[in-house]
């Protein structure tokens, strides 16, 4: 029996070896491909924006490590703030030694290119799996002069500093709130608002994190109930006073592992 084990952790397999999501589950490791965006070029994983509706990356706390996902992944901007682990596999030219893991977080889509095919630059076409990386990502996992490589890659809970952080913008008919640095499984699959002069009204999903509702709430204090993509919710009091403003973002509570 203690020969079976040493041989096991020589060939280094592991036993619960994955990452804890937000409702404590796990997931396996996945096959999939990357490619990487240089810096210099213009593109929203360096300039801000892209489909998760996030703008600055560094303001809203992603950093330099971010993705795009194909549409397989996007899930129509349900991934968005998502967290995945990933690693260059069975690729001995272009894969750094040892297989190292970089985290990143889902921040735009990476758009199909139906004009070509798959192997040959459609590398985001459905249903395949793929992830566009910043190149801060990807110089973490594989070597510069890669083109694209095969990579494993899993989704993990997100390790985020602070509180939830509510963007507030709209007019008179409608009320519209970005919903950044999410913690555990990092994705929103569901809000509501509370003023102090009404219920809680479910808001849809605009685009990306962008959340929206047609009412005007101005001159109330704001509430939110967050609901995570693994079901959790987390509801914030008070997160916005009476006299907010469009274009303020505000701090409110955070799903707790």
């Amino acid at each position: 029996m203690m020969s079976l084990l040493l041989l096991l952790l020589l060939s280094g397999a592991s036993f619960g070896s994955g990452i804890r999501l937000g409702n404590g589950g796990y997931e396996e490791w996945r096959l999939g491909t990357a490619t990487y965006i240089k810096e210099f070029q213009s593109h929203p994983l360096n300039d801000g924006g892209g489909a998760c509706g996030y703008g600055d990356l560094d303001i809203f706390r992603y950093g330099r490590y971010t993705a795009g996902l194909s549409a397989a992944l996007f899930g129509r901007g349900g991934a968005c703030g998502g967290c995945y682990e990933l690693r260059c596999v069975n690729h001995i030219r272009w894969c750094l030694r040892g297989s190292p893991t970089v985290v990143v977080t889902a921040t735009d889509l990476c758009a199909p290119n139906l004009g070509v095919a798959d192997e040959a630059g459609g590398w985001c076409n459905f249903p395949r799996e793929h992830l566009e990386l910043s190149e801060a990502a990807f110089l973490r996992v594989a070597k510069a002069k890669a083109d694209i490589v095969p990579v494993q890659f899993r989704r993990v809970s997100c390790d985020r500093a602070g509180g939830m952080r509510f963007t507030i913008t709209g007019s008179a008919h409608f009320l519209q709130v970005l919903i950044t640095n999410v913690a555990a499984d990092g994705e929103v699959a569901a809000v509501k608002v509370k003023g102090s002069r009404t219920g809680w009204i479910p808001m849809g999903r605009n685009w990306g994190q962008n959340w929206q509702c047609d009412a005007d709430l101005r001159g109330q204090p704001l509430s939110f109930e967050v609901t995570g993509g693994k079901g959790r919710t987390v509801t914030a009091y008070s997160v916005a006073p009476p006299d907010w403003m469009f274009a303020q973002t505000f701090e409110g509570k955070q799903f707790v592992e």
